[in-house]
């Protein structure tokens, strides 16, 4: 699962509502195409924004995803396009949050904004460090990503600290440096044989995560 996914998508996908209002009359139609053509069309458009952005230091970054979509000569923006934007949001997120984690999927939605990943990645590490918000670092320390500090699990003031942290940290020493899987960001956040695992349980981070985030970003509801 390469990062594009977790974060240039991302960029993608919490513009898309303003790009839906920039389309409104334009001729622009994404309705008729499979998934697979879907994902493929989106991988261009990213590639192409990105590029046209650096070059010309334009911050809209809206305007210009319409102009590279209206490029790719797909026949008005519609209401699939939007519910593909809405997949990794706080409202679908807190469907599958339980524990001290229920009803903080605006949370991960805002950390996703801030350091551009996509909040699904966010949620899914901390289903999976928690239990789902069971677990007694997440209800006594406040700490719902598994973040360590010095002294061995940090204690925060708050779940929205302990998650804006993560965000951080992801964001710096993560996806900054090229680690573009999850499974290169478990090698580090999670790594396997730590001393700090005893029970090694870092041997399921990566397997994990990838299911939390599979079944978050399709929509579906934990067993």
């Amino acid at each position: 699962m390469n990062i594009r996914s977790l974060s240039s998508n991302w960029l993608l996908h919490k513009t898309v509502m303003d790009v839906s209002r920039l389309g409104q009359g334009n001729s622009t139609n994404l309705s008729g195409l499979t998934s697979s053509s879907f994902e493929q069309l989106l991988e261009q458009v990213i590639l192409q924004t990105e590029l046209n952005q650096k070059s010309t230091n334009n911050l809209d970054i809206s305007s210009i995803l319409l102009s590279n979509l209206n490029s790719f000569g797909s026949p008005t923006l519609t209401g699939n396009l939007e519910q593909h934007a809405a997949i990794s949001s706080g409202e679908n997120l807190n469907r599958n949050l339980k524990g001290v984690l229920q009803n903080t999927g605006h949370l991960f939605e805002e950390a996703g904004r801030k350091y551009d990943i996509d909040p699904a990645l966010l949620a899914a590490i901390s289903i999976h460090e928690t239990g789902n918000g069971t677990s007694n670092a997440a209800r006594f320390k406040y700490n719902v990503t598994g973040m360590m500090g010095k002294n061995g699990l940090k204690t925060y003031s708050s779940i929205e600290e302990s998650i804006f942290d993560m965000a951080r940290n992801l964001r710096q020493n993560y996806l900054d440096k090229g680690k573009l899987t999850i499974a290169q960001i478990g090698a580090k956040y999670a790594p396997i044989g730590a001393a700090n695992d005893p029970t090694q349980l870092n041997n399921h981070w990566v397997t994990g995560v990838q299911h939390y985030f599979k079944t978050l970003t399709t929509g579906n509801k934990f067993a």
